[in-house]
C-alpha cells in the first residue's frame, strides 16, 4: 500500500505547523522548505482547513496555525480523511469485475491487512510524530527557534 501524496504532504503540513508552533506560517514558505508545488499544497492546505486540523487566516497578518493540538491529532483518522480512495484491490470497490471475486479469498485478507495498518496509525498522533526530535526536524526545516 502507498499513501497518496496529498496525504504525505499533509503530513508535511501539520509537522511543520506543529514545529513553527504559535507562529503563522505561509504555504510559500512551507512549499519551499520541502520543495513541491505550491499549487499543490493550497489544495492540501484548504482540505485540511476544511477539516479542522488548521486555520487558515487571510490578509496582511494572515498565516497558518494548528487548529488542534499536536497530541489530539490522530495520524489514523488523518490518514483516513486525507485517502479518499482505501481500495486496496478492484474488489473493494463499486465497479468490481473480477470473475473470480465470489471464490477469492484475497478481500478480507486485504481488508484485514487494512484495518491492521489504521489500527497502527490510529496509536499514534502528531506529538508522537515531533517527540524529541522536534529541535532537529525544526533545524532540517531552517524553523528558527530559541536554541538556534
Amino acid at each position: 500500500m502507498r499513501l497518496t501524496r496529498f496525504t504525505d504532504y499533509s503530513l508535511r503540513v501539520l509537522i511543520y505547523l506543529a514545529v513553527k508552533g504559535e507562529e503563522r506560517s505561509t504555504i510559500t514558505e512551507i512549499a519551499e522548505t520541502f520543495e513541491v508545488s505550491r499549487n499543490h499544497l493550497m489544495k492540501v492546505v484548504q482540505e485540511l482547513s476544511h477539516k479542522g486540523y488548521i486555520t487558515a487566516i487571510r490578509g496582511k497578518n494572515g498565516g497558518l496555525l494548528l487548529n488542534r493540538a499536536p497530541e489530539d491529532i490522530s495520524l489514523g483518522t488523518l490518514v483516513r480523511d486525507m485517502e479518499h480512495e482505501l481500495t486496496l484491490v478492484e474488489c473493494f470497490g463499486d465497479h468490481n469485475d473480477c470473475i473470480i471475486t465470489p471464490a477469492c479469498q484475497l478481500k478480507p485478507i486485504l481488508g484485514e491487512a487494512l484495518t491492521a495498518f489504521l489500527a497502527v496509525l490510529d496509536r499514534y498522533t502528531l506529538a508522537d510524530m515531533l517527540g524529541r526530535r522536534q529541535p532537529q526536524l525544526a533545524k532540517l526545516m531552517q524553523i528558527p527557534t530559541a536554541e538556534m
